[in-house]
């Protein structure tokens, strides 16, 4: 019996797109999967290093396609005791700084990962994987199941994928924590500039504000997990920080914060993970692949 799908990938972030396009692109057939619908917000900082910009140059991914896509051409960098510089990004030799919304990010990345020749299934919740001879049944909320020679799982922090397999560590939390929020009005420096501050009481973690093509900032800081650090405290830290003289300056007086702020936990810790299980592959945050330097 031949299996439905050369690979089948759960999750349509952008590893689980990346690696669609690319086995698309290959000539293999390809499946993906997700929950949600798309386009879909993502809690997120919105930042794309010159990694990042490299990986989407590999397998085609075209910036002009996303509506929010800003390029940056240097940093300001505040260091603990309030020292700040800008740093220079090159020019005339590509993008090395960028900001996209996921919500526009993720969903052309769908849609490229399409235009490839992958099979997109949206508003598919992955249930369970079991071994079929040789090959993998997916199956899902729906009462469909498919069958494929290989599984790439990029389901995320909480892998359900990971989970069904009985690979999940009961307990991990990620190795940083995040907090952001979107905001408007900016009439700052920072409506066009990247910043990064080093707090004194954020470190090793830092706070940011990052530019979007809509006029809209992504403001947010990132901290170690140590424990002591919950929920109610980073909300006392968010409304601190976003007093600032220095933020402030940056954002401009009468900023307008829009929505919601939201937090989510960042995975780093890869050498630790179990990164294949048979003819199963763990991508992303799956397989707690955020940089551990930055977050």
């Amino acid at each position: 019996m031949q299996p439905d799908f050369h690979t089948v990938i759960v999750g349509a972030g952008p590893s689980g797109t990346a690696a669609a396009t690319l086995l698309a692109q290959a000539g293999k057939s390809v499946c993906v999967v997700d929950k949600a619908t798309f386009p879909r917000d993502k809690c997120c900082g919105d930042g794309l290093t010159t990694l990042a910009l490299r990986e989407l140059e590999k397998i085609g991914f075209a910036p002009s396609t996303v509506a929010s896509w800003k390029t940056i051409h240097s940093a300001w960098l505040r260091s603990p005791s309030g020292r700040e510089v800008e740093v220079p990004l090159p020019s005339g030799q590509g993008q090395y700084a960028a900001v996209a919304t996921r919500l526009d990010l993720d969903a052309a990345l769908v849609d490229h990962a399409r235009n490839a020749g992958a099979v997109i299934r949206e508003n598919c919740e992955f249930l369970n994987i079991t071994a079929e001879n040789n090959f993998a049944l997916i199956s899902f909320s729906d009462g469909t199941s498919v069958t494929a020679q290989h599984v790439i799982a990029a389901d995320g922090m909480w892998s359900p994928v990971r989970k069904s397999l009985g690979l999940l560590e009961e307990g991990y939390l990620g190795e940083w924590h995040a907090f952001r929020q979107y905001a408007t009005n900016i009439t700052g420096p920072a409506q066009n500039g990247l910043y990064v501050w080093f707090e004194p009481d954020l470190l090793p973690g830092y706070a940011w504000s990052f530019p979007l093509a809509d006029g809209k900032v992504n403001i947010g800081f990132g901290v170690l997990r140590d424990g002591k650090r919950r929920i109610q405290t980073m909300k006392h830290t968010w409304e601190d920080l976003l007093t600032r003289p220095h933020i402030v300056e940056a954002l401009g007086e009468g900023f307008t914060l829009v929505d919601r702020h939201t937090a989510w936990p960042i995975p780093a810790n890869i050498t630790a993970a179990v990164l294949h299980h048979r003819n199963v592959m763990f991508v992303g945050d799956a397989a707690r692949a955020t940089d551990t330097l930055t977050g």
